[in-house]
């Protein structure tokens, strides 16, 4: 019993020890003159509607792209269509993390995250060459997978080929693979 009040006194001048002042607290300056922001006077607001941009002539809005421009990734519609088709489910998180790429006679590292990143998620290469060093996000387009650059712009289209394994191609027609 005696050892028990020993231990309680111990623990309690322990505890009252962490409450004292110490003297290297009395240097810091807690009374900062630290003066409120001036008011800062503001624009007019005002509204009007957006133009539509279906109908625009203005050339305000880029033309609507045509279908072999849309899916220029050197296979052409047809072998995109083919791709999409064989290609099989693509989950987002399951492509996060390491990824080994050959590109035409080269290989290098890829790395995705789940970040958001513009229209897509954050990822980038290592080591790579061509367009892939340009690689700045990604993003899953129904069984597709869009690599894409800094500025958001498509420069790579993959399908899920196997568990691990996904195959396609640059923008220029470079065969690109991904694997773990």
């Amino acid at each position: 019993m005696r050892i028990v009040h020993v231990a309680g006194g111990l623990m309690m001048a322990l505890a009252l020890a962490g409450c004292q002042r110490t003297s290297s607290m009395d240097s810091v300056n807690t009374q900062q003159n630290i003066q409120p922001l001036e008011a800062q006077p503001i624009g007019t607001v005002s509204s009007s509607q957006l133009p539509d941009p279906t109908t625009d002539t203005s050339g305000q809005f880029p033309e609507k792209p045509t279908t072999d421009t849309a899916m220029a990734t050197g296979t052409g519609v047809a072998g995109d269509a083919a791709a999409s088709a064989a290609g099989l489910e693509v989950k987002k998180e399951a492509m996060v993390g390491n990824w080994r790429v050959a590109s035409g006679p080269s290989s290098c590292d890829m790395f995705l995250t789940l970040t958001n990143l513009g229209g897509g998620s954050r990822g980038g290469t290592r080591g790579c060459a061509g367009e892939l060093t340009a690689m700045g996000s990604w993003e899953v387009a129904g069984k597709q997978v869009v690599l894409k650059d800094r500025n958001g712009s498509p420069i790579a289209r993959l399908y899920k080929t196997a568990d691990s394994q996904f195959n396609g191609t640059t923008n220029s027609g470079q065969p690109v693979s991904l694997s773990r």
